[in-house]
């Protein structure tokens, strides 16, 4: 566990709700920010908000990446160690419909970010990208040492782009940065555009469930508990660049430059329909399923080598589907009261 002050944007979000009373529950302080933005019910990043509220060193500031000004005043006036990274216009699927959203959100307001590090120098400058960004890749397990050039939707393209600002900030101004590629991500107070939550609703109220590509998809669903661990341990280990990094035959996961990449998933794919199976028995109840096609943007599989994390900081998730799912069931009862 690192020392020192920590900047977590997105901190109303569903990752940043967790990491922040995480990093609280340790004693560190923390500084939130969030746009509580209504991509999805306000309510519920309100809720995650209240609690990270009644923390003692927990304080927070509603300012959106885009706005410039807001971001460089927080910098000057609070004395940053770290900046964790984590808001973002999230979304496969929205990215089709709402293309601006993703350039607005992911890639001017990751530059502002960049911005204030560059004026305002912290010791590790972490943030999100995507399992998204592997793409049109097939073989398996998805590697940081990949090619990861073939994108099927913008989201993924913001996520990619924002690994390559990293690197270019890290050359330049020798800001110390590290890439996180998370891997469809669950737990309680998670997002409600998301598989978990969507089914969990509908089979409670009896309704369809669309499941996509007829239930052949499969997913390296990872608990969020097993992603703040992640975080949590890669912030303090500051990436110094590496000495033997050749550009003859460049390694896309480290650099000459202090810079990283890492997966964090669960290692472990699972099929959406023995997933949705483990659900239907955690709630006691079987859904009615709407078979249909693969979506555009989607990919049949993600699967995560996470050989780096083992390495650098000895941790793999390791949370089952079973014991995550209960959780998440659980949580959802008890916040809607049923």
């Amino acid at each position: 566990m690192t020392s020192g002050s920590v900047l977590v944007t997105g901190a109303a979000g569903f990752i940043g709700f967790h990491l922040s009373k995480r990093l609280c529950d340790a004693g560190i302080k923390v500084i939130g920010i969030d746009n509580l933005n209504d991509y999805y019910d306000v309510r519920l990043k309100e809720s995650r908000l209240g609690i990270l509220k009644a923390l003692p060193n927990f304080s927070f500031h509603k300012i959106d990446l885009q706005d410039k000004a807001g971001i460089d005043g927080l910098f000057a006036s609070h004395q940053l160690d770290y900046v964790v990274n984590l808001a973002a216009q999230a979304g496969v699927r929205y990215s089709i419909t709402n293309p601006y959203a993703y350039i607005e959100s992911n890639v001017t307001g990751f530059l502002n970010i960049l911005e204030a590090c560059r004026y305002h120098p912290v010791k590790h400058l972490v943030y999100a990208s995507s399992s998204s960004v592997y793409g049109a890749n097939r073989k398996m397990p998805f590697s940081v040492q990949d090619n990861v050039d073939h994108p099927l939707a913008l989201y993924a393209v913001t996520k990619k782009a924002n690994e390559l600002m990293a690197h270019s900030y890290s050359h330049l101004y020798d800001i110390p940065t590290t890439g996180l590629r998370f891997f469809t991500v669950y737990g309680p107070y998670g997002r409600p555009d998301m598989a978990l939550f969507l089914f969990t609703k509908a089979i409670l109220e009896g309704k369809p469930i669309d499941v996509f590509n007829h239930g052949k998809m499969k997913r390296d669903f990872t608990y969020v508990a097993d992603i703040v661990e992640g975080i949590v341990r890669l912030l303090p280990v500051v990436p110094k660049g590496n000495p033997s990094w050749n550009g003859e035959n460049p390694d896309p996961a480290n650099s000459f430059a202090p810079y990283k990449i890492y997966n964090i998933g669960n290692n472990k794919p699972v099929e959406l329909l023995y997933f949705i199976e483990v659900l239907e028995s955690k709630l006691g109840k079987s859904a009615v399923k709407n078979f249909l096609p693969m979506q555009d943007g989607d990919v049949p599989e993600t699967y995560a080598n996470v050989d780096d994390l083992m390495t650098d900081v000895g941790f793999k998730p390791s949370t089952s589907i079973e014991d995550g799912i209960e959780n998440f069931v659980n949580w959802y009862k008890q916040y809607y009261q049923i």
